[in-house]
């Protein structure tokens, strides 16, 4: 698993990750959610011992990653696909990775095909790939020595509708089969259909973590009812916070279950009662990190 301790990072007077502390399980796929800027970033350099934390730390199966025999064969990374040699070809960039990990040759093959890069793409240069192209070729990389535990940033960054498609069912697949992926993104909808946990992260804290099926619950319930007037009076006067949607239905931050209990009381047929959806999670996202909102601004 993925353990992190009170991480705090500083660089000069700038506090780019604030006294962190989460863990991604095995056998889950586990978010990492904010705007740019937010630290996400920040916190998975120190992940994978790029940064030095100022305090605390992040344990990889219980070790720091500098102390690893062999990292890529127990933590594949993906930081930034935009890295890797341009003059050298995809083939070329696996060979080498597999060599330094004591692997036979015959994997990068493998990893080739399962990422779906063709034999004439993988023998053509870095430079001459695309975003999602490079995105593939990352991941290939990350899976190259059978790892347990996956970090990715933004992999989903330049991939269209289908390699979006493609990277979640196999991301779904390894956590399936008991392995650990964390992944980062500043788009909830593309990490929201994938995960089972969520991290959300603003201005270098977590602001808000649970599975998702928690803090849906806690983005509360959309109810409509034959009597609009008295059933937003019924719930205000159960203690609840009640605001008017605009298509004129209620949402309140009580359970459905709470709603239904107010309504039967004060006699107001439903029409509609759920939990708010992702549209309400997406609400809740935006709203606690409203304030590292920052457009374009990477850390």
């Amino acid at each position: 698993m993925i353990t992190i301790n009170a991480l705090t990072k500083r660089y000069g007077g700038f506090l780019a990750v604030d006294d962190v502390s989460f863990t991604a399980q095995p056998g889950r796929v586990t978010g990492f959610l904010g705007p740019n800027g937010a630290g996400k970033s920040t916190s998975m350099r120190v992940m994978v011992g790029l940064t030095p934390p100022t305090t605390g730390e992040a344990l990889v199966n219980g070790r720091h990653f500098t102390d690893l025999p062999n990292p890529g064969r127990e933590v594949g990374v993906l930081l930034d696909a935009s890295a890797q040699h341009a003059g050298r070809t995809g083939r070329d960039i696996l060979k080498v990775a597999a060599l330094t990990m004591g692997l036979p040759v015959a994997r990068v093959d493998e990893m080739l095909a399962l990422v779906g890069l063709t034999e004439e793409e993988a023998t053509r240069r870095v430079r001459h790939y695309s975003l999602g192209m490079r995105q593939r070729l990352g991941i290939a990389s990350a899976l190259l020595g059978d790892p347990e535990v996956l970090i990715l940033d933004e992999p989903a960054n330049g991939l269209d509708p289908a390699g979006i498609r493609w990277m979640r069912d196999l991301l779904r697949t390894f956590a399936d089969d008991g392995g650990t992926v964390l992944l980062s993104s500043h788009l909830l909808h593309e990490i929201e259909v994938i995960a089972d946990d969520l991290v959300l992260i603003g201005n270098g804290r977590v602001v808000a973590q649970g599975t998702k099926a928690e803090l849906l619950a806690a983005a509360g319930t959309v109810v409509r009812g034959t009597d609009v007037e008295a059933l937003d009076t019924a719930l205000t006067a159960a203690g609840l916070m009640v605001t008017r949607t605009p298509d004129k239905a209620l949402h309140t931050d009580a359970s459905p279950d709470m709603v239904g209990r107010v309504a039967l009381a004060a006699g107001v047929a439903l029409t509609e009662l759920r939990s708010a959806d992702g549209a309400g999670l997406e609400e809740m996202f935006l709203e606690l990190t409203a304030a590292s909102q920052r457009e374009g601004v990477a850390a």
